[in-house]
């Protein structure tokens, strides 16, 4: 009886557990990352030949103290290595250390390939060659806390590597994590009950061909040329010869009796024709369909109406791609939602927050890892939509006391509204207290309706099963005034979330809709952020940028999404530079600078700290727009409060202001108050936070404060502005 010990990837040590059981292990405990298991060597072999799970096979041989160099040779030279290697015989030697003195794995496969090739020369015999490809025997060390093990890797290469894979894509899903996904998903059974597999984004084929070969009783290890213990001094020659022809009549057997019940698809051409060749190299091509479209248009075949939908979707890693992702995963949840009902889906999410974007309630969520990347693979039971109409309970005493406000407010609001073309706007700002929150119309350019509403901070008396009670009954109040479905109203609720947020987990959508403003074009993202990239309440002040920018170099601090700059190009600016540290802003404020036609060289997007920025910066601007975040802890710059460090900020803005140039300087804290005495020695102060405040928010009139500040001339100058402002 030997004892071994089967790598795997994180996530899969149950189900490799079970998996050895079934192959005739015995005393099978998982370890982390790993299964532990006795046998005879017809054990090993065996699961060398028929584990979809494992990685390597690994028989130990030593274990020893080792927290030097010296013990680490000693314990090797102890080993009679002539037991292992043959004469003429090659090696290789992987090692792994976590918690020791020694620390540099490269450093110690060099000592254990020393000991063992200094052993044969001290006997006079030829040393063995190295080889790192496909060694004759393959020496495994791991040492952890000082402590090596010492074993003869019975694999040799990784047992994923099953043999069939001509090509790949850029991010090849591996073979044994496809086959986790698939038995947690169910497929044997789901294929036994006469279902069909579907992968709608099938890359090289990974998922699909090992479906077949699993169902078809094919050994994933039949087709590998090469193991770690054909060239290992103890290998049983005939033992192995046996389980390789009980292994090919299996597949003789299995193969013939497999459906034709596999279908894959892809957007790349180039992947569907991978998929085939890999296909062809495994032996399954001819149950396979596999086309070419996107996962947006994939449907049951015909005469198809059960089985499973499984994929492993793209997850965003690369720099730009993340934020296209949630709009992804949204998509294949509704196709899978409104084609597959009757069907079960299982989808390897990049993360929970991608999961959740599918907006399919998982009925198993498993923590996998591709490589090194911790991902989700979430299961469903794909049911049909209650299309039946509910009988709505009545609303109670104070709902209806809001949905009376609230269609006051739009019969107030309705025609002016119309009259100025607003289509973004405030309809309700806590107006009776127990609804504590904001509800803002956004209307899209084809006329949609959209709902954003955010909960202010209850008092702390208030139960938070009331609080819950009441934000339902705010959306669904809005929903009827506005004639608007859940599915467009975005609720953000203060449930402290990760890191923090006090906004708890937003959704994950990546969905934009345009709205127009001032003539202007203007994306929108009502549910992936706090904010949703249009400051309602600064709908005049972006209207006073575009009155002062005409023939100005304008330059926007904290840009965000570049609204004002597009309001000041838009004035006949003479050119915008937009800063602000956030790549996602800076994307979002190109598109909307692109919308309305402002692209080139007149219109700069730099990604920096503003402080910093105008530290460095040597050009004048005639027009400044300063609308700082209340704080900021960014870990790419150093810390802001606006209270304490807006002096020095208008200070360097003043620095870089023509002498006819304007600072229009705007912010949301409630408690802030402007030194006056410390920026009137150089700057003119115009308190104009009344005029900015839109009609449709004056029940918060202190929703921001905003002042215009201009150079104050020196003694005995004109101030430019005065001269101008008497010319008109």
């Amino acid at each position: 009886m030997n004892h071994f010990f089967a790598t795997c990837p994180k996530g899969l040590e149950y189900l490799l557990r079970d998996e050895l059981m079934a192959l005739g292990g015995t005393d099978v405990h998982e370890a982390l990352a790993g299964v532990r298991f006795s046998g005879s060597l017809e054990t090993a072999y065996r699961a060398c030949l028929w584990s979809r799970l494992a990685s390597r096979v690994l028989l130990p041989i030593a274990e020893f103290d080792a927290a030097s160099d010296e013990a680490l040779y000693a314990g090797v030279q102890a080993i009679d290595w002539s037991e292992h290697l043959a004469l003429h015989a090659t090696l290789a030697v992987d090692a792994n250390t976590t918690q020791s003195n020694m620390a540099h794995s490269q450093f110690l496969a060099q000592r254990v390939k020393d000991a063992v090739v200094d052993q044969f020369r001290q006997r006079g015999q030829e040393r063995p060659a190295v080889d790192t490809e496909e060694p004759d025997v393959r020496i495994n060390l791991r040492l952890r806390r000082d402590r090596a093990t010492l074993s003869i890797d019975l694999a040799g290469a990784p047992l994923h590597r099953r043999g069939w894979r001509e090509q790949q894509g850029e991010a090849p899903l591996k073979e044994n994590l496809a086959a986790a996904m698939l038995l947690r998903a169910g497929w044997p059974a789901i294929y036994a009950q006469g279902g069909a597999l579907l992968d709608p984004m099938c890359g090289s084929g990974t998922l699909l061909i090992e479906a077949a070969l699993m169902v078809a009783d094919v050994a994933p290890g039949l087709r590998r040329s090469y193991y770690g213990f054909l060239g290992w001094k103890q290998h049983d020659i005939p033992l192995w010869k046996s389980l390789l022809d009980e292994a090919r009549k299996r597949a003789e057997a299995g193969l013939p009796a497999l459906r034709t019940c596999f279908f894959g698809s892809d957007t790349d051409p180039r992947m569907v024709q991978t998929a085939k060749r890999n296909a062809q190299e495994a032996g399954v091509a001819g149950f396979f369909t596999l086309d070419r479209h996107d996962a947006q248009h994939v449907a049951p075949p015909p005469g198809v109406t059960q089985g499973l939908v499984i994929t492993n979707p793209p997850y965003g890693e690369r720099l730009g791609e993340r934020e296209s992702m949630p709009k992804l995963y949204r998509m294949l949840g509704e196709t899978l939602r409104d084609r597959f009902t009757g069907w079960r889906a299982a989808i390897l999410a990049g993360d929970a927050e991608l999961g959740r974007a599918t907006t399919l309630r998982a009925d198993k969520k498993y923590t996998l890892y591709n490589g090194a990347l911790e991902t989700v693979l979430l299961t469903f039971e794909l049911h049909p939509r209650d299309e039946t109409p509910r009988e709505k309970a009545p609303l109670s005493a104070g709902a209806q006391m809001l949905k009376n406000r609230l269609e006051k407010n739009v019969r107030h609001l309705r025609k002016r509204l119309e009259r100025e073309g607003i289509h973004a706007w405030r309809a309700y700002d806590q107006d009776l207290p127990e609804y504590a929150a904001a509800i803002d119309v956004y209307q899209d350019i084809a006329g949609t309706t959209h709902l954003h509403i955010q909960e202010y901070r209850a008092p702390a008396d208030v139960p938070v099963e009331v609080s819950r009670t009441r934000m339902r009954e705010i959306a669904r109040v809005a929903g009827e005034v506005f004639e608007t479905p859940r599915a467009r109203i975005a609720l953000k609720t203060r449930e402290r979330g990760k890191g923090g947020s006090k906004y708890g987990q937003f959704d994950q959508r990546g969905e934009f809709i345009e709205v127009e403003e001032g003539g202007l074009r203007f994306q929108v993202n009502l549910y992936d952020y706090l904010d949703t990239g249009l400051f309602l309440d600064h709908r005049l002040v972006r209207a006073k940028l575009r009155e002062l920018a005409a023939g100005r170099r304008v330059l926007n601090l904290f840009a965000y999404t570049a609204t004002a700059s597009v309001y000041a190009a838009a004035g006949q600016a003479r050119d915008t530079t937009s800063v602000d540290l956030s790549a996602t802003y800076l994307e979002w404020a190109s598109r909307n600078l692109a919308l309305n036609g402002f692209s080139g060289a007149k219109h700069r997007l730099v990604q920096s700290d503003a402080t910093s920025f105008l530290k460095h910066a040597r050009e004048h601007f005639g027009l400044i727009y300063v609308d700082p975040p209340t704080f900021s802890n960014s870990k790419r710059a150093d810390d802001f409060d606006v209270q304490r460090d807006h002096v020095a900020l208008l200070l360097a803005c003043a620095d870089r202001l023509t002498s006819d140039g304007v600072i229009v300087f705007s912010n949301n804290f409630r408690r802030f108050t402007l030194d006056s005495a410390a920026l009137e020695e150089r700057l003119t102060i115009e308190n104009w936070g009344a005029g900015s405040i839109p009609f449709d928010f004056s029940r918060r009139a202190n929703i921001h404060d905003c002042w215009l500040l201009r150079l104050r001339p020196a003694e005995g100058q004109v101030n430019p502005w005065e001269n101008a402002r008497v010319k008109k």
